[in-house]
């Protein structure tokens, strides 16, 4: 959801020798408020019971009015209350709080176990429906075509209500008098005096009333504001919102810390108003009086979508009844390093197979004792994203146990390239043989027997293998691991030159993405994102093995296509030139697999460049892809940007990197990385753009921990996604930024 604090940005000196020695922005690491979810589901002997209502006392007790009776939560579970035996054969027909304390409603008496038990009225009603008390233990209660006021244990006045059924009673403490929502009309009615009509209208649904005197309305289409005075209405229907079909209604009270961080609730984020929670069959979601809107829907918030009440709960954390079950939406201090330190930890313990950072899939969705490790076409880069970031992390911390993950992954890494007899070709994954998941064809047998190895290695792999191993050669202090990655990059190096720019797979042919010589890149038009990626990730390689080795063919090859064969001219391609090429399928949709493929090689690209010249030329086809990402926020790219010395461009009027949409986006990444289903193509607060070659579909990107989960290479605008629970995703994710965010000096 949206950051609860705002980014603190100084300029201060840096000087990182690698990259730039301007003066630069930086965030200092504060504390935010971090949420995330508790999901209690109902047990299973009570599984299909209508839930009606939920509350919590001022001990924390949390208590859930269902259609068989009081519930609690035990063990993770919604299981039935039976801590009172005089409760249990008792028809509760309502449940409320007041002055914190539990009151209940039955078909014969108005009662708490409070105060000693002392309060205990009888309702003489039938068909009893809904209570709502006063500030001095007076009560309404209404039945299925009356209501009854009671002063001090009797009853004082009762009026018949002409067959009106009463959704929900409020009481209005500045008025002393109380509303009554029904379908069609809202009613007040004060103490002694008649039930007048205040308002008309349709499809009523529910009702809140605001410190800050107005009724909030909310109908199957929206909700409308009143005037809790004269009733007028203050404005047009609201239905710029994530769904406006609202069912439930809760506004954070001035003593309750449950406003998403703000030292005092009614406080203003914008405009003063207060945060005001609306629940909907299609989630719930908080309005910030700066009407920004956090929208809490699917199994990573919730139990279900079809949300029933809302209400405070212990700790300054919110009660999301749903029809299946209640969500606790909870909020912690946190700082990003703290929050390192949780996927840090995620990694560690369900992610590791073999030192490769790997998919973790579930039988059961969302059931992490199901989860299984499997290989993937991937596992080079992944594992390659999660050293880079162990490594930096390792250069600013010099963490023993950050090391000591670095040895591990980058074995793991090794091995790829060692487990096959192809020197210098890395395999895409390896595992016991006969125990692959997929693609049995792509796999080969170790000369052991053992193992078994995948080939069709491809450019993704290449580029991360080259990403990692150059960020390890300058990082890890012992130099006999130095030279080992310096061989890696030598071999690999080598055997691309040696194949005339080709990777050559078992079958003594050229994998289906590892081409860059001139004939294949060169084919394309330069629409084509091909031309320009492929030109990119072969000059990044071979500058690399040439700084560290300094073997000049390496050089030599470099500058004969830079110069010869127009990769120079390639690279600097505008990204807004890329486009749809009839004819060609690698152009149909912009591919977001490449920008992850380009920004890596970026890294390598711009910091090993032969020139000044080159270098600066790489920096402005940087800054172009840049220019064209920058609306996805993504840290990753926004910091490779930064390497080149960009300015913070929230700051200046040059285009800079974002520093503070970095750490927006960082903060904004949900701590649950299970990839659960994701709706958001239905909002009616988005605002949508048509079609087009970018898959731009929103003019915003939406909040991380409100969009499907995905990796780096996948479209940050996409509105619907996931795989119903049975993935969670590694913690590199965050990571990788993250620490390079720290090595960079961006963050402290």
């Amino acid at each position: 959801m949206s950051v609860r604090y705002g980014v603190l940005c100084v300029l201060l000196c840096m000087t990182w020798p690698v990259f730039s020695t301007e003066m630069q922005p930086l965030y200092v690491d504060h504390p935010f408020l971090q949420d995330y979810t508790e999901k209690i589901p109902l047990s299973e002997e009570l599984a299909g019971a209508r839930l009606i209502k939920v509350r919590s006392d001022r001990n924390g007790r949390i208590q859930v009015l269902s259609e068989t009776g009081l519930l609690q939560v035990h063990n993770g579970k919604l299981v039935a209350d039976r801590r009172y035996r005089s409760m249990l054969d008792m028809r509760i027909k309502d449940l409320d709080t007041f002055d914190n304390q539990f009151v209940y409603l039955t078909d014969k008496v108005v009662f708490s176990n409070a105060w000693a038990g002392r309060f205990s009225v009888p309702d003489q009603m039938l068909d009893v429906k809904s209570f709502k008390m006063t500030g001095d233990f007076d009560f309404l209660v209404a039945a299925e075509d009356s209501i009854a006021y009671f002063r001090q244990g009797n009853c004082t006045d009762r009026q018949q209500m002409n067959q009106i059924q009463i959704k929900q009673i409020c009481f209005d403490r500045q008025h002393h008098r109380f509303l009554l929502l029904s379908d069609r009309q809202l009613d007040a009615c004060s103490p002694g005096k008649k039930v007048a009509t205040v308002f008309r209208g349709q499809n009523l649904s529910c009702l809140e009333l605001t410190s800050d005197g107005h009724v909030v309305v909310g109908t199957t289409d929206g909700y409308i504001e009143l005037d809790a005075g004269a009733f007028a209405q203050q404005s047009a229907p609201q239905r710029r919102l994530p769904w406006t079909d609202i069912r439930c209604i809760k506004v954070a009270r001035a003593s309750s810390p449950w406003s998403h961080g703000q030292a005092s609730p009614e406080r203003s984020r914008g405009d003063g108003r207060a945060t005001i929670w609306f629940g909907t069959p299609k989630g719930a979601f908080a309005l910030h009086g700066d009407d920004q809107i956090d929208y809490y829907a699917s199994k990573r918030w919730l139990v279900d979508d079809n949300v029933v009440d809302i209400c405070q709960g212990p700790n300054g954390s919110v009660l999301i009844l749903s029809e299946q079950g209640l969500s606790i939406i909870h909020f912690k201090m946190m700082t990003l390093q703290e929050k390192a330190a949780h996927f840090d930890r995620l990694t560690r313990q369900r992610h590791i197979r073999y030192g490769l950072n790997s998919a973790f899939v579930m039988d059961k969705p969302g059931d992490l004792s199901t989860g299984t490790l499997v290989d993937e076409d991937n596992d080079g880069l992944w594992t390659a994203m999660y050293l880079a970031g162990e490594l930096f992390r390792y250069a600013v911390t010099k963490s023993q146990e950050a090391l000591q993950n670095c040895y591990e992954s980058f074995e793991a890494m090794e091995r790829l390239e060692q487990i096959n007899p192809l020197d210098g070709f890395p395999a895409r994954s390896f595992e016991r043989t006969g125990y692959q998941v997929a693609d049995k064809p792509r796999w080969h047998t170790s000369n052991d027997g053992s193992w078994a190895w995948k080939g069709t290695t491809s450019s993704d792999e290449i580029v991360g293998h080259f990403f990692a191993y150059t960020i390890f050669a300058e990082i890890i202090p012992d130099q006999k691991w130095r030279q080992r990655a310096i061989g890696l990059m030598d071999r690999i190096m080598s055997h691309i030159v040696r194949n005339d720019l080709y990777l050559i797979d078992y079958d003594g042919k050229p994998t289906l993405w590892g081409k860059w010589n001139p004939d294949y890149v060169n084919q394309f038009p330069p629409e084509v994102g091909d031309r320009r990626l492929n030109s990119i990730e072969i000059i990044s390689f071979l500058q690399a093995a040439y700084h560290f080795t300094g073997k000049q063919i390496y050089k030599d090859k470099a500058l004969q296509l830079l110069q010869k064969h127009g990769y120079l001219e390639n690279i600097m391609t505008p990204i807004t030139k890329l486009a749809r090429v009839p004819g060609i399928n690698l152009t149909t949709e912009w591919n977001h697999s490449d920008d992850e493929l380009a920004f890596l090689s970026y890294w390598n690209l711009y910091k090993y460049a032969f020139s000044d010249d080159l270098r600066e030329k790489y920096r402005q086809a940087i800054k172009d892809h840049w220019q064209t990402e920058r609306p996805e926020k993504n840290p990753l790219w926004n910091f490779i940007y930064a390497a080149t010395g960009a300015a913070d461009g929230s700051t200046a009027l040059t285009a800079g990197f974002d520093l503070d949409e970095n750490i927006r986006t960082l903060q904004e990444f949900p701590l649950d990385t299970i990839g659960w289903a994701i709706r958001n193509s239905h909002r009616k607060d988005l605002d949508f753009l048509d079609l087009n070659f970018r898959q731009q579909t929103t003019q915003k990107v939406l909040p991380g921990d409100e969009r499907p989960m995905s990796k780096h290479n996948n479209n940050a605008f996409n509105l619907d996604g996931g795989d119903d629970g049975r993935q969670e995703y590694s913690g590199d994710i965050f990571l990788l930024p993250y620490w390079m965010g720290r090595y960079l000096k961006r963050i402290q």
